[in-house]
């Protein structure tokens, strides 16, 4: 059950987690220029919310208010309970096996989970601590997203921070998404450019930090609205 990108699970589960109790807050509440999709663009059935760790919402906040004019940071997802990321996991890995009957259940466990953390292994999920969340940038004048991708599609064959190919658009808003947010104190996840957090077993690995400050939040977690 390796994780590619430099994050094996081997080594995020070998990350003490301390966490320090933070509670889970609206990034929207703290800057004009934070918005939240409603909708997950490909899970649309799924219920997302844009909460967050109160450290994490900061620096989104602080990442927001320094993108140029007629710009928006906007929340795809935060915090996610493990049942929604269980469901989230299968659905996933579903549409690997169909597009890949020739895989072995080993390379299908491999691949997918470098695109969805696998929800009953002792690192906690990403989303899960309320460390995680995933983003883009729009628009404000016409509420488009930025190009992220072109050539390639939304999938698997873009996901790759670091993927070679972009056009040079899609790597200027890449370029731009990765330094405003790395100013802000967050990290990324080089398998998905658009999954940043902070305080979580990723977050440690990343920074070589003694130990994550975020640990699994309990199922019966509700961030309000």
């Amino acid at each position: 059950m390796a994780r590619s990108f430099g994050e094996p699970l081997t080594k995020l589960r070998a990350v003490p987690i301390i966490d320090n109790g933070e509670p889970l807050v609206d990034p929207r509440t703290l800057s004009s220029r934070v918005a939240f999709a409603e909708k997950h663009p490909y899970f649309t059935e799924m219920k997302c919310t844009p909460h967050v760790r109160k450290s994490v919402a900061e620096m989104i906040a602080r990442a927001a208010d320094s993108l140029p004019e007629g710009l928006t940071l906007t929340i795809i997802e935060g915090y996610r309970p493990l049942a929604q990321q269980r469901w989230m996991y299968e659905q996933i890995k579903n549409e690997f096996a169909t597009k890949h009957p020739e895989w072995s259940k080993a390379t299908l466990h491999r691949v997918t989970n470098t695109m969805s953390a696998p929800p009953e292994d002792r690192c906690p999920p990403p989303h899960t601590t309320g460390g995680a969340f995933d983003l883009g940038l729009v628009d404000t004048k016409t509420n488009t997203p930025l190009d992220m991708i072109s050539p390639f599609p939304m999938d698997s064959t873009s996901a790759p921070t670091e993927r070679k190919g972009l056009s040079d658009e899609a790597r200027r808003n890449r370029d731009l998404l990765v330094k405003t947010l790395t100013a802000a104190g967050l990290t990324n996840y080089a398998g998905e450019w658009w999954h940043w957090s902070y305080g979580d077993s990723g977050w440690a690995l990343r920074v070589g930090a003694p130990h994550a400050i975020y640990g699994a939040l309990p199922a019966d977690t509700s961030p309000g609205e």
